[in-house]
C-alpha cells in the first residue's frame, strides 16, 4: 500500500454515559439521528449520516458501563477521526511498515433497526493507529462490510440542511507536529500550509485542519483545551444546502448562534457538547 488516500469516513463524539442527553441535544440542533444501535463490543451509538461521511455519538448504557473503558478515558466531545478503507488488513500492514501500528484489525457488528421492522447486522472491521500517537482520542480506519446499512437515503435528510462534514479541526500548540503522524501515514506531500501558521490535509469531502488553540478560539469561539498543552479535536465544519434556511431553523428552535454572516454560521462548543460547529454554504 504505497499510496494510501485519505478520505474521512466518520468522526466520533465521545458522550460516555450521556447518550440520552446528547441524543436530545443533537436532535434539537437539527440532525436526524439513527435509532440507537448496540455494538457487539458493548458500546452504543446514534449516527448522523451525510453524503460521504457521518458523525457518531458514541457512549454506553448503564448495564455496559464496565465495558470498553479505554474509550471513556478520552474527554467528552470530539475524540475520533476515522478514515475509509476497503481492506483493513492491507492498512494494518502499511501501519506496520511506517511504524504506526496498534492492535491488529478487529471485527464487530451491531443490529440495525429498519423501518420495515427488520434488524439486519451492520458489520465492520477497524484498525487503529498506535494509541500513543493520537492525543485525546483515537484515529483509525473503518472497513464497512455492509455500507448499505449505514448510508441509507432516509437517514440523510437533516432539518438543519447539512449535507456533509467538510472540516475537522485539531487545535495544537505546534500544528505541524500534530499533523506529522498523518504525514507518516499518507505521505508528507499531502500536508499543506494554510498560509497562517496551520496545516491542512485534504481528505475527500473533508479538510482536516491543524491550528493553534488561539486561532481556533478566534475562528470558532471558546474551544476545549487538551491537558498539559496536548492537541485536542475541537470543531466540525458542515456544508449546508442553504445557509439562510439553516439559520431560520436554529432561530425557530431558540438555539443561540455565536456568529452569522453570509458565508458562515457558528454555534459555540458550549452549546454542542464541547464541539464547536461551523456551517457554510455547499
Amino acid at each position: 500500500m504505497a499510496s494510501l488516500i485519505p478520505i474521512v469516513d466518520h468522526v466520533v463524539i465521545n458522550v460516555a454515559g450521556k447518550l440520552d442527553e446528547t441524543q436530545e441535544l443533537f436532535s434539537n440542533l437539527g440532525f436526524q439521528l439513527t435509532p440507537r444501535g448496540h455494538h457487539s463490543l458493548g458500546s452504543s451509538n446514534h449516527l448522523a449520516i451525510f453524503g460521504e461521511n457521518y458523525f457518531e455519538l458514541l457512549g454506553y448504557e448503564a448495564a455496559n458501563a464496565d465495558k470498553r473503558r479505554d474509550l471513556w478515558r478520552a474527554p467528552l466531545g470530539l475524540t475520533g477521526l476515522v478514515w475509509k478503507t476497503t481492506d483493513a488488513d492491507a492498512v494494518y500492514r502499511h501501519l506496520q511498515n511506517v511504524g504506526l501500528a496498534g492492535d491488529a484489525p478487529a471485527a464487530f457488528f451491531r443490529p440495525v433497526a429498519l423501518a420495515d421492522g427488520s434488524r439486519p447486522e451492520a458489520r465492520f472491521r477497524t484498525v487503529r493507529l498506535a494509541a500513543e500517537r493520537v492525543d485525546n482520542g483515537r484515529s483509525f480506519f473503518c472497513q464497512h462490510d455492509t455500507p448499505q446499512l449505514v448510508w441509507r437515503q432516509e437517514w440523510q435528510i437533516h432539518p438543519n440542511g447539512v449535507t456533509n462534514i467538510v472540516g475537522f479541526v485539531i487545535a495544537a500548540a505546534d500544528p505541524l507536529a500534530a499533523a506529522s503522524v498523518y504525514g507518516m501515514l499518507f505521505g508528507q506531500e499531502r500536508l499543506q500550509s494554510d498560509g497562517e501558521g496551520g496545516v491542512v490535509l485534504p481528505a475527500g469531502k473533508t479538510l482536516v485542519r491543524f491550528i493553534t488553540p488561539q486561532r481556533a478560539s478566534a475562528l470558532y469561539g471558546p474551544v476545549p483545551l487538551g491537558e498539559n498543552g496536548a492537541a485536542r479535536m475541537v470543531a466540525l465544519e458542515f456544508a449546508v444546502s442553504a445557509l439562510s434556511a439553516s439559520a431560520a431553523y436554529f432561530q425557530r428552535r431558540g438555539i443561540e448562534i455565536l456568529s452569522l454572516r453570509p458565508d458562515e454560521l457558528l454555534i459555540s462548543a458550549q452549546h454542542a457538547f464541547n464541539v464547536a460547529l461551523r456551517f457554510t454554504p455547499q
